[in-house]
Parts: C-alpha cells; structure tokens; sequence
C-alpha cells in the first residue's frame, strides 16, 4: 500500500480509536489525546506504561513527536499548569518540547486483543472471554436500500468499513427484496428514472450490526460504493450486548496442575522474583481469571463462574479473606508486572494498523521502566 507523505496526531488518534475505542473506557478515565496538537507531524511513536519524566526524557532522546502510554497523565482536574509536581513538570515540558502525550487505559483492558487478551496468551489460558461483559447500547443495526446488482459492492463496503461482525462470524448480514419508490426532483441527477416522475425500482434492503464507533466509517464506505445519488439508509439502537467486549478474561489451561506450579508459570512468564499466594498450593487449577492491574472487583464474578484462580495485582487483606471465603485462590503478580506487556503489544498493534492505513510512523518501546516496589 503506498504510503501518505505526512502523518498527523490526529490519524493516530483515529487509528487507537478504531482499535480501543475511547467508548469501552469507564466513565471515570480518561482516554486519548491529553496534550499536544493534532494536526501537529508524527514519525515517531514512544509506547510506555507510566508517562513518567524518564519517559518523557526517552521520547526526547528518540526524537519521537509523541508518547503514548497505558496510564493517564492527567487523570483529574487541573487548576493550574505549572512544572510544580510529575504531572505538572511532564506536561509543561511535553508541551514546550511539542511531545504529544496520549494514552489508552481502560479501553485498552477492556477491548478484544488488548491488555487482558495479551496477559492470557502470556499466562497459557486458552479460549478465553471476558470476565465480566460489558453492558449492552454501543450496538446499532444499519439497514439501506440498494437497486438490485449492486448488493455485493455495497456489502463489500459495509464490512470494509467494520460491519457484519458477530462473535467469531464476520460479513454477517440479511438481506430482503422490495419494491423501492421515488420522483427525482428538476435538480436531481438521479440513477434511474427521469426528473419529475415517480419511479419504482427493485431492489434489496441489506441489515447489518456494527459497533457505534465505527459508523461514521461504515456509512462514509457504503455511501462510496452506492451508485444513488442519495441513499436511503435507517440506524438503529440496539441494546444488545458485545460478548467480546468487558473486563477480565476467564479461560482454561491445557490441562490441570497444582496453584504451586501455576504460581511458577506466573513468575516465569512476567518475570517477577515472587508473588503473594492465596490459596493452598496442593489444589489443582484449570479455569483461570485474570485482569492486568487491579482487578480485585472482580473476585465475585470469578467466583460465580467456577475459576479456580484469579491472577491480578493490588489486591487488599479483607479482598484476599473475601476471595478465601469463597473457594477462589489469588494470584497477586503485582500491577507493574500484570500490565508491562502492554507496551510490547500495543507498539505491536500499532505498527500493523498503521501499515494497514499506509501511516509512516515508527513505534518504540520504552524499556528501563522498574514496578516502584521492591522486595528486600
């Protein structure tokens, strides 16, 4: 694909939209462009986990025009911008070194092939889904009206621009035959018929469902490969739910082993010298919850859905009693360690989708990072 001359803030903004959609974050984050212009040029991206001033000072050194992290540097409200303070002194100079800072949280947690799906696959839990799905109203149903011998084009842009997709299905759709009619007016061009008559022509009212995020991108397609000079289209709310949307994953082992020998797993796989366990070390485990980060809200619906264990970090005494209560085993890797990995596999991400747009943006890695813990 050939390559635009100049990439903007603003189409890798578009481009982290389309892949975690700021929809799926809680309402209390805070996603996306936090500082800088995005009309402003970008080559170069530094992914991090913590915008930190170190962060900063690599992205400088790298010469990267932004940093991009998992958490938020502005969280709550400001009431003043000074270099007072990490917040303060990184915006400040983040701004005066033109380094647009943006992130991704909870949308990245939550959004198929984000953080958690990357801590399963790390952790060897197959088939998993989220833990706790996310509530239905981000669906619409998009259904137009196309002549007939046109129905493949406009389809084709339907799913080019993201639509038809259910679970494991995509270029799902429904089509129904009808009669269509119209009087094209003295200043229309029309497709069929003349101006001033009243036409009818055959044609076929596609349906389809698709995320909300991606409609404006759905209708920009399907208008394109629409051969009427105006369409007739109708969008719906849906209040279905996204089963592959939500927070967490659950899943299961290649086989069963002892909680000693998953903890092992664990700390092999995130590399950490030790963890807290939860739990009696002689039980087996095969169904497996986890959630990067803090994910101690979760240990209810771990619970309820039969896991043996739930892997997460930050978790708290009377949490750790609540999980015991229950029959459920803690892993706690830590929050550091449950979420670094998002920097390899968002940089990752980010290079294929913006090689799929023809971006010319390079992604980094930021490495040196260290969890503000130690053990002594």
């Amino acid at each position: 694909m050939k390559k635009e001359r100049t990439s903007r803030i603003q189409d890798l903004l578009g481009l982290v939209n389309t892949l975690y959609p700021p929809s799926l974050a809680e309402e209390w984050d805070n996603v996306g462009l936090q500082a800088g212009d995005p009309v402003a040029v970008v080559s170069r991206v530094l992914v991090c986990l913590d915008p930190s001033e170190k962060a900063l000072e690599a992205a400088r050194a790298a010469d990267a025009q932004a940093l991009f992290s998992h958490h938020p540097l502005i969280f709550k409200p400001l009431r003043n911008l000074t270099p007072v303070g990490e917040t303060g002194r990184v915006l400040f100079r983040a701004l005066r070194d033109e380094i647009a800072v943006l992130c991704a949280h909870t949308n990245l947690d939550r959004a198929p092939g984000g953080l958690n799906d990357w801590l399963a696959q790390m952790l060897g839990v197959d088939d998993a889904e989220p833990l706790l799905a996310a509530a239905g109203g981000d669906l619409v149903k998009l259904a137009v009206f196309v002549p007939v011998g046109y129905e493949g084009a406009v389809s084709d842009g339907l799913f080019a621009g993201g639509a038809g997709h259910i679970g494991a299905y995509d270029q799902c759709s429904f089509r129904s035959a009808g009669i269509g009619t119209f009087r094209p007016g003295e200043q229309a061009d029309p497709f069929l018929g003349e101006a001033g008559r009243t036409e009818k022509a055959h044609e076929v009212r596609i349906e389809t469902i698709l995320p909300r995020e991606r409609l404006g991108r759905v209708v920009e397609k399907m208008i394109k490969a629409h051969p009427y000079e105006e369409v007739a289209y109708d969008i719906y709310p849906l209040h279905n739910r996204r089963p592959e949307v939500g927070l967490g994953r659950i899943g299961r082992l290649d086989g069963k082993i002892s909680l000693a020998e998953f903890a092992e797993r664990v700390k092999a796989a995130l590399a950490v010298p030790a963890l807290r366990l939860v739990g009696d070390g002689d039980r087996p485990v095969g169904k497996v919850a986890l959630c990067g980060g803090s994910g101690a809200s979760l240990i209810g619906e771990a619970a309820r859905r039969g896991a043996d264990v739930l892997v997460t970090g930050d978790v708290k005494y009377h949490e750790a009693r609540n999980a015991e209560s229950q029959g459920l085993a803690l892993i706690d890797a830590g929050h550091f360690a449950t979420e670094r990995l998002m920097v390899a596999g968002l940089a990752e991400a980010l290079r294929r989708a913006s090689e799929e747009r023809g971006l010319d943006i390079e992604f980094i890695e930021m490495t040196g990072e260290k969890d503000p813990f130690r053990m002594v």
